[in-house]
C-alpha cells in the first residue's frame, strides 16, 4: 500500500476524506467544507476509526472557523459548531481529546489551529509505527514459535482508520514486513462489514495472505488452534483496562481466553480515558436499527421485528493479555493498568 494513503487530509480550505462507505467497489474522496458536512461524514462512517475521527475533528475546528468567517458567525456560534463536531460519535474518545487539544489554540487564530491539527495527524502516524514495532516484538516473544504467525483481527484498524499506517493492522503490517506473518483471519464485522470491505482491501493492497470469515466463525477458528494471536483496536480504554471496540470484539476475547491465545489491543494513548474508571462508564453508541434489519435497503427481518444495534461492546480488562501503545506494552491481565501507567506525564 502506498505510504501516502491518508483517510483524512487537509487541502488548504477543505477536509478531504476517503469515503469508506463505498469501498472496495469505488475509491472516492469527499471534500468537506462545512460543519454539517463533517458531522454527517462522521455519523455515516464516511470517516471512521477512533484515530481518524480524532484527526478529522482536529481539522474540524478550522472548518468551523472558516465557515464562521464566511457566514458572519459570532465566537459563540463557532464554538457551538465545534461542540457539535466533538459530540458526533460519543464512544470514540479520540474525537473529544483531539478537538479539545486544538481548541487550546483557538484564540491564536486559524494558522495556529491548523498547525496543531497537523501535529495531531503527524503524531498519530508516528505513534502507529511505534506501536507496530512494539506489538510485533512482544507477540513474537510471547508466542515463542519459530515460524510465521497466524493472526486474527476484527473490524478495520489500518491506514483507513487512523492518520496513517494503522494500529492493530500496523502490528500486522510490521510482522509481514519482517517475513513473520503466515496469514490473517479478518472477521467480516457485521453489520457494516468493515472487515470484509476495508481490512481485506488494505490487506490486498499490501499483498498479505488472508481469509475473510463470518464473525460467528471466529471463536471456532481460535478454538481449533488455527490462530496464534488476536489483535484488535479500541475506541475507548478505561483506567482499569476495560476496552470498548467494535461490537463482536468481546466474543473474540472470550475465545482467546479459553484457548490460551494472546489477545492484544493496539491503540494510541489518546484512546485511554483515565477519567473513566471502568467499562461500565463508557457510553455505547446505539445506531439505527435499519443496519441490522435491512441489507442494501431491502428488509430481511419481519416488519414487526425491532433491531438492537450497539456499535461497540466492552471487553473486560481481565481478558486483555496486553495493550500496546506508542509508549510500549502493558500486560493488562497481569495487573499493569493504563490508569496507573498512562496518565499524563506517566510512564
Amino acid at each position: 500500500m502506498p505510504q501516502e494513503l491518508r483517510a483524512v487530509d487537509w487541502t488548504g480550505n477543505s477536509l478531504a476524506l476517503i469515503d469508506q462507505t463505498v469501498l472496495p467497489q469505488r475509491t472516492e474522496t469527499r471534500h468537506i467544507r462545512d460543519v454539517d458536512g463533517l458531522v454527517d461524514a462522521i455519523r455515516r462512517l464516511v470517516v471512521r476509526g477512533a484515530p481518524a475521527i480524532g484527526a478529522a475533528g482536529a481539522y474540524g475546528v478550522a472548518l468551523a472557523m472558516l465557515q464562521g468567517e464566511r457566514e458572519g458567525w459570532s465566537r459563540e456560534q463557532v464554538l457551538a459548531a465545534v461542540a457539535r463536531i466533538r459530540e458526533a460519535r460519543p464512544t470514540a474518545v479520540n474525537l473529544m481529546v483531539c478537538v479539545d487539544r486544538v481548541l487550546t489554540r483557538f484564540d491564536d487564530g486559524l494558522d495556529a489551529v491548523l498547525a496543531e491539527a497537523a501535529a495531531v495527524q503527524r503524531e498519530d502516524v508516528a505513534a502507529n509505527r511505534a506501536m507496530g514495532a512494539f506489538g510485533a516484538d512482544w507477540l513474537l516473544k510471547r508466542v515463542g514459535v519459530d515460524r510465521p504467525l497466524r493472526v486474527l483481527t476484527h473490524c478495520n484498524t489500518g491506514a483507513l482508520a487512523t492518520a496513517g499506517w494503522g494500529t492493530a493492522l500496523g502490528v500486522i503490517r510490521e510482522l509481514h514486513a519482517q517475513g513473520l506473518l503466515e496469514v490473517v483471519y479478518a472477521d467480516e464485522t457485521r453489520p457494516l462489514l468493515q472487515g470484509s470491505r476495508l481490512t481485506a482491501w488494505e490487506l490486498v493492497q499490501e499483498g498479505i495472505p488472508h481469509f475473510v470469515q463470518a464473525d460467528g466463525a471466529a471463536a471456532g477458528t481460535i478454538l481449533r488452534g488455527e490462530v496464534d494471536a488476536a489483535i484488535v483496536g479500541a475506541d475507548r480504554i478505561a483506567a482499569n483496562g476495560d476496552t470498548a471496540n467494535k461490537v463482536g470484539t468481546v466474543g473474540v476475547a472470550l475465545a482467546c481466553a479459553d484457548a490460551g491465545v494472546p489477545f492484544l489491543v493496539a491503540a494510541p494513548t489518546t484512546t485511554v480515558d483515565v477519567a473513566t474508571a471502568t467499562g461500565a462508564g463508557i457510553h455505547i453508541e446505539l445506531r439505527d436499527e435499519s443496519e441490522v434489519l435491512e441489507w442494501s435497503g431491502v428488509r430481511t427481518a419481519p416488519t414487526s421485528s425491532r433491531g438492537h444495534n450497539p456499535a461497540f461492546d466492552v471487553t473486560p480488562g481481565r481478558l486483555i493479555t496486553a495493550l500496546v501503545t506508542e509508549r510500549g506494552v502493558l500486560e493488562v491481565s497481569a495487573g499493569e493498568l493504563p490508569g496507573d501507567r498512562l496518565r499524563p506525564g506517566g510512564g
